[in-house]
């Protein structure tokens, strides 16, 4: 049991609150975004940070977010960055394309990985192999299939074992989870890559099956 606080009401007189209560107070303040996680020590993932996560992140003293998606960033995101010196780096990522059936009339929708820009995402692992932007937030929407091919690729680099990249991309993806984009980083050719790898705990760490 929480032990109460003495602290002023807001008519100016003592009052008691429950420590429990401003615990509460502070980890709302503190809200973390959608599917967050640390991939790496410096570097974080999540879905799309709202107003109410920036108090979180301003904690984590981000320099750089690296935003997988083609539009444009919120104007109160951009004042967040701005207000907190963190560089913006976009990589315009379509989600998913909606087709129309010629016969039926019926739209369907085709999912992110049976089209994946594989330029864009050895661009975007470029900027999160850079220490230089470091702390760095890599973020799409909803955290789940475009954020997920960038860490699953950064595990390649990193010499973890198929299994535990996928094993790691279902964690987040969960019932969405595309055989598509587990293909896409199987494939995915890590070679032009190498030479960027920097020498610091970001490359050391691996998963074995």
């Amino acid at each position: 049991m929480g032990r109460p606080l003495n602290r002023r009401r807001a008519d100016g007189l003592p009052g008691i609150v429950d420590i429990g209560f401003v615990a509460g107070e502070m980890e709302e303040e503190m809200a973390r975004p959608l599917n967050f996680a640390v991939v790496e020590t410096g570097v974080f993932r999540s879905g799309f940070p709202e107003a109410g996560n920036f108090s979180f992140l301003r904690s984590l003293r981000l320099r750089s977010v690296v935003y997988l998606c083609p539009e444009p960033y919120p104007e109160a995101n951009l004042e967040f960055l701005e207000d907190n010196g963190i560089r913006l780096f976009q990589f315009g990522i379509e989600g998913h394309k909606k087709h129309q059936n010629a016969k039926s009339e019926a739209s369907f929708q085709e999912p992110f990985g049976n089209n994946i820009p594989e330029e864009m995402i050895r661009e975007a692992l470029k900027v999160v192999l850079d220490v230089r932007n470091h702390p760095l937030l890599i973020h799409c929407n909803r955290g789940k299939h475009r954020t997920g091919c960038v860490v699953g690729c950064l595990r390649k680099l990193q010499k973890w074992c198929l299994s535990s990249v996928f094993d790691e991309y279902q964690r987040f993806a969960a019932a969405k989870a595309r055989v598509s984009d587990q293909r896409f980083m199987e494939l995915f050719d890590i070679t032009s890559l190498k030479h960027l790898s920097p020498p610091f705990g970001l490359l050391k760490s691996s998963a074995v099956a």
